[in-house]
């Protein structure tokens, strides 16, 4: 069983060592044209760095779901092993949204917003680095031209101006406060009110006592654990806002990045909790039994 769990670690470190190397690698760089407006932005500096976005998305909800574990009234293996399980759906979310937005970004080699700035095209030669374009032909048409016309000395400004879908800034942000949210709502039992069938029938007849109890069980939680569950998704939004301020990306490089990072964030949540509104709903499912801890098994 326990071997079963450090699969489930190594497969998420391969997706991260997987994701690195792609991300180091040059992939894809589109051809574009000088005359494109949608790349002419001026270049600016990260309003969320890198490294802030690896603190806030990784450190800080990796943090809180340690705490909240190991300071919730429950025996020391229960604990243990919902800090566990928090860490190792949260690790999912960041690995899988890393992996498969760095693979995309060497697949598509989209330009940036501002790869004009970036790249410092030598306008006296451009015929020699032109691939395609009516400007061939006719001097009023665009030329397409290729990377190598770049005369920017640092090759790594350049090839950062070919990473513009998916956001990864988005997808990575998604992934870990999103993940913390759900996390966290589902600790503290953060979920819309839903009336079952069992409870519909019963409070039909509601001269009974059982049926009010039933009834007043079933209520809203507290409006303040909304407000704090909604913090983590409110810093992604302002994260993908940034990447939009700073000319970093189109709108559809960051939704494209998003959408990576809330369905990890889901699939990283409900790998190894239940969701809330079930019966075992904000804690981790039960440990794998032997008799399947490598697979689900046949009929």
């Amino acid at each position: 069983v326990i071997a079963s769990y450090l699969l489930d670690w190594a497969f998420i470190i391969i997706l991260v060592v997987t994701g690195g190397i792609l991300y180091k690698i040059t992939g894809s760089e589109h051809v574009f044209s000088l005359d494109d407006a949608n790349i002419s932005y001026p270049l600016k500096s990260d309003t969320v760095s890198i490294t802030t976005v690896g603190i806030v998305c990784c450190v800080v909800p990796a943090l809180l779901i340690a705490a909240i574990c190991l300071l919730t009234p429950l025996p020391w293996h229960r604990r243990l092993w919902e800090w566990h399980a928090g860490w190792l759906g949260l690790a999912l979310s960041l690995a899988g949204a890393f992996f498969l937005t760095s693979g995309l970004k060497d697949v598509v080699g989209k330009p940036r917003p501002d790869l004009l700035a970036r790249c410092q095209p030598d306008l006296t030669n451009l015929t020699t680095y032109a691939v395609g374009g009516l400007g061939l032909q006719r001097a009023e048409s665009p030329v397409m031209v290729t990377s190598a016309i770049c005369q920017n000395p640092d090759a790594t400004v350049i090839k950062a101006g070919f990473a513009a879908f998916p956001s990864g800034h988005s997808s990575f942000s998604w992934a870990g406060l999103l993940y913390l949210s759900l996390w966290m709502g589902a600790k503290f039992a953060v979920s819309v009110p839903v009336r079952s069938t069992a409870l519909s029938a019963a409070g039909r007849d509601k001269k009974t006592d059982s049926s009010f109890s039933r009834a007043s069980a079933i209520a809203a939680p507290p409006l303040y654990l909304l407000v704090l569950i909604a913090i983590p998704v409110g810093g992604a939004l302002y994260i993908c806002a940034s990447r939009y301020m700073d000319y970093m990306h189109a709108g559809w490089d960051i939704l494209g990045g998003s959408l990576i990072g809330i369905v990890f964030a889901i699939l990283g949540f409900m790998w190894y909790h239940a969701p809330a509104g079930l019966a075992y709903g904000g804690w981790a499912w039960g440990s794998r039994q032997s008799d399947g801890a490598f697979g689900a098994g046949f009929g």
